[in-house]
Formats: structure tokens, C-alpha cells, sequence
């Protein structure tokens, strides 16, 4: 099984690796602006088990099909980036009618923030982020130890250690900036310019990632 030089070594890395910001810090960051704390950590809380989801997947073996294969690669990068940028334009309709004041803003506003909707939009953003399964795939491999037994047992313990400490990590920048969005939320002009922001920042994701990665 893991020994605990194992846990200790993964552990470090994956932190550095996480508490960067990158795609995951945006998506949380974004939603927080747009719509609150508790949307942008029950997105979190997604994120998580969309992590665990992938490392299940890759100590399975599917890992190193889409490591290999750059039209799997692909498709599963463009499924993403579309559905970041769908999220980031529902972001900026909805601050569009809060600051125009329309009756109907509040109504199509997410039906309930921080519940199953939210926690199912961040589990589709991290299950189809390509930049996690191949990570996963050239770096569980690694700290594994066949000679230990229950190969697949050890890769997807480092997932989990990984989904724990994005939980945290992403938590704390959904947190601070849900916070930061209180305090716009005092003038209803304001608090529509963060939320339109909020989904800039979810459609300059979504194409950064369209744009970026393999090319084989």
C-alpha cells in the first residue's frame, strides 16, 4: 500500500501544483464573482469529484488513451472550453439584467446557488479539463510502487490527497472573492460589473483552453 514517504513527497508537489492559480482557481474565481460563495464552493465541491472521477480513470487505464491519442485529447478539451464559455455568457446575460434592473433578473438568476446544479457544473469542468488527465496519467504512474501491490489502490489514494487539497486551496480563493463580491453587492451597479467580470474571466478560460495544448 501508500507509506507515508509516498503520501509526503505526492502531497508537496500537488499543493504547489494547485495553490498556483491556474484553469481551476479562474473557473472558482469566476464563479464567485458571478454568483456567490456558496455557488462558487458547491462548484468547488464539483471540481473535487470530478478529480476523483479522473484519477479513477486513470488508474484504469483510460488516462493513457487520451495521453496518446491527440483526437480524444481534443474533443475532450473543446467539451470544456464550450461549456466554460456557455457558463460565463449565462454570467454576463444575468448581470446585464441586474443592472438594468429587469423584473425578471433575480428568476434567471441558478435556481438554487451551492446546491446539486452548482456542484454539477464544477464536477463537468474538472472531469473534462484534458490538462488533469494527462497529468494524472504521467504522474501517478510515478509515485506508484508495484512492489507494494494494489497498483491502481495507490494511483487513485494520490487522487484523493489531490481532490483534499484542491478542496482547500480552490475553497479559499472561492471564499475570498464570494467576500470581495459582498461588498460590491452594496450598489447593484457595482455588483453587476463583478458578476459580467466573473463570466469574462469564465470565457477568456474557456478559450485559453480551446487555444492551448497539444497539436499532434
Amino acid at each position: 500500500m501508500v507509506e507515508t514517504g509516498q503520501v509526503i513527497a505526492f502531497s508537496a508537489m500537488a499543493a504547489v501544483i494547485i495553490l498556483i492559480p491556474g484553469p481551476s482557481v479562474l473557473f472558482v474565481i469566476g464563479r464567485a464573482l458571478a454568483h456567490g460563495r456558496r455557488t462558487a464552493l458547491a462548484g468547488v465541491a464539483g471540481n473535487a469529484l470530478g478529480l476523483l472521477a479522473v484519477s479513477a480513470a486513470v488508474a484504469l487505464g483510460v488516462g493513457s488513451v487520451v495521453a496518446r491519442s491527440a483526437a480524444v485529447f481534443t474533443a475532450l478539451k473543446l467539451a470544456g472550453a464550450a461549456y466554460l464559455i456557455y457558463l460565463g455568457v449565462q454570467a454576463i446575460v444575468q448581470a446585464v439584467r441586474q443592472r438594468r434592473g429587469l423584473p425578471g433578473a433575480a428568476a434567471d438568476a441558478d435556481p438554487a446557488p451551492g446546491g446539486v446544479r452548482s456542484v454539477w457544473q464544477g464536477f463537468a469542468v474538472g472531469v473534462t479539463n484534458p490538462k488533469t488527465i494527462v497529468f494524472f496519467a504521467a504522474v501517478l504512474p510515478q509515485f506508484a510502487r508495484p512492489e507494494n501491490g494494489h497498483v491502481p489502490l495507490q494511483m487513485m489514494t494520490f487522487g484523493l490527497i489531490t481532490a483534499v487539497i484542491a478542496l482547500v486551496g480552490d475553497g479559499l480563493w472561492g471564499l475570498a472573492a464570494g467576500t470581495a463580491r459582498d461588498w460590491f453587492a452594496r450598489s447593484p451597479r457595482r455588483l453587476a460589473a463583478v458578476g459580467g467580470t466573473g463570466g469574462l474571466m469564465l470565457i477568456g478560460l474557456g478559450l485559453t483552453v480551446a487555444a492551448t495544448g497539444r497539436k499532434d
